[in-house]
């Protein structure tokens, strides 16, 4: 997501910096490239316009343009405005969920048929049980879509939350009411050990179609603590009306970005706190159950301006290796932030990305790396013939690699399937990735991201980088013969050049 507009942005700053001195006027030609940036990908046409209007009034002022380096001062100022968009004009974030202190808290989902809502309501229950220590009931009160009810079950099953899926009749009769149902879960729960509640209610394909009458009894009878709009952030501006639209009916307290790992353009994560005054309070970045993360206005900021996401990376970690003590995830955290790490860590860190999700969206995450990875390249494949290089080294060599001298690079490009030459490289390219990481840990903001934005397009932060594509990692190793077969063709050409 945000590749257009990381692009954009980048072009801009790369030619304002073009032209020697920075004046008014290419300022002015930088800010149209990143609005343009911003309308192709689907962001409100009015926020567009009035967040270029305040980053021009602060980037051609007199002390930016005198300023030693007023580039840098221009990245600082969109990068705040960015977050300004998102965040909103609160000091102080609001909690993830308002916790009912007597009584079990009570959410309520609500959206569009199709976009996510049922799955939402299961990721949001596996991250109140293990992260919050809350004991979830899932309430299906979705009685229009036909599946809706199996589809909640299944979630349950999977991830060993309860489901309540009694129906109640309408007096007079009529069948199930979802309105009855939502009441009578919340009356079990009082009786049971359940402390969250989670409504998953009835939603159509169109606006105009939708229950809002019910939807409005629903909030007006349970009176939940938190109701939160779910929206599939690929349908970019329908996305924003969407979320006005279901403000203005139920008075929304958040909302919840879903797929937004696929091809969308971000508008929608840019637009709807400016538009609607409603905070993203989670983002949905893929099928599995734990991929669910809150949205964090600052870290966006950071992936949009292309300075990668550390923290998140961070956190994954942390949630993938639960078992680990306060102790050894603080000093795991203080590593990966400082760079102060051997290829022991760095190849238990590869190891722990497949539980993470995709190794191209992880690689996105790490500071400078995400416009280093082809499009037509595979990362999996790339990591394993890393791994298969730190494998082919001793405890020593994996903890100081500085002692790698050529004899060793020998003999762990024979163990490994490379070259010593390959050997080579990638530990020019680790010693720069370590050396990185610790020159960013105490630098502000803005200073990350002129380091970055340099070093990042040299292609200096890429561990894969030239490397020959040979099976390592997939069960091949290069037979004797096969390396006396290469000697032999190298020491031809040798002698043809001479």
């Amino acid at each position: 997501m945000f590749e257009g507009i990381m692009r954009g942005i980048g072009d801009a700053i790369k030619n304002m910096r073009g032209k020697g001195r920075i004046t008014e006027a290419n300022v002015q030609e930088g800010l149209r490239q990143v609005r343009t940036a911003l309308l192709e990908a689907d962001v409100n046409f009015n926020v567009a316009n009035e967040f270029i209007e305040r980053v021009k009034a602060q980037a051609v002022g007199q002390e930016v343009l005198r300023a030693l380096d007023p580039s840098e001062q221009i990245i600082n100022i969109i990068y705040q405005e960015l977050v300004l968009l998102m965040k909103g004009q609160a000091e102080k974030p609001e909690p993830a969920f308002h916790f009912a202190k007597d009584r079990p808290t009570i959410l309520m989902l609500c959206g569009l048929q199709g976009s996510g809502k049922t799955t939402t309501c299961g990721k949001l229950a596996l991250m109140l049980r293990d992260r919050f220590n809350k004991k979830p009931l899932l309430v299906a009160a979705d009685l229009q879509r036909p599946a809706a009810i199996e589809q909640l079950k299944t979630l349950g099953e999977q991830i060993g939350v309860e489901v309540y899926t009694e129906g109640a009749a309408v007096p007079g009769g009529g069948g199930p009411n979802p309105v009855s149902v939502c009441q009578n879960a919340v009356a079990q729960a009082k009786n049971t050990s359940h402390d969250v509640i989670i409504l998953d209610t009835a939603g159509r394909l169109h606006i105009a179609e939708m229950p809002m009458d019910e939807l409005r009894q629903i909030d007006r009878l349970v009176r939940p603590d938190d109701v939160f709009f779910v929206c599939d952030a690929m349908t970019g501006q329908d996305a924003v009306n969407s979320a006005k639209a279901f403000n203005d009916a139920l008075d929304l307290n958040g909302v919840i970005l879903t797929k937004l790992d696929g091809d969308a353009r971000g508008g929608a994560a840019l637009s709807i706190k400016e538009v609607t005054k409603v905070p993203i309070k989670f983002m949905g970045v893929g099928e599995k159950l734990n991929a669910l993360e809150e949205f964090v206005p600052e870290r966006m900021a950071q992936r949009i301006m292309g300075q990668g996401d550390v923290w998140s990376i961070i956190e994954k970690v942390q949630r993938v290796q639960a078992d680990l003590s306060a102790e050894e995830i603080e000093a795991q955290r203080k590593k990966l932030e400082k760079g102060d790490f051997n290829l022991d860590d760095f190849r238990k860190q590869f190891s722990q990305m497949a539980k993470m999700g995709g190794m191209k969206d992880i690689m996105k995450a790490m500071p400078g790396m995400g416009e280093l990875i082809p499009d037509d390249e595979d990362p999996d494949v790339a990591v394993k013939r890393i791994q298969g290089m730190i494998d082919a080294m001793t405890k020593g060599e994996r903890k100081n690699p500085d002692i790698i001298d050529l004899s060793r690079r020998r003999r762990i490009a024979a163990g490994s399937g490379t070259e010593p030459h390959d050997i080579k490289q990638f530990l020019n390219q680790f010693a720069q990735v370590r050396t990185i990481m610790r020159q960013i840990a105490n630098m502000s903001i803005f200073d990350r991201m002129k380091m970055l934005m340099g070093m990042g397009k040299a292609g200096m932060l890429n561990p894969g980088v030239g490397l020959p594509k040979t099976k390592i990692g997939t069960g091949h190793r290069k037979t004797p013969k096969e390396r006396a077969e290469e000697r032999k063709k190298k020491r031809k050409q040798d002698k043809k050049r001479r």
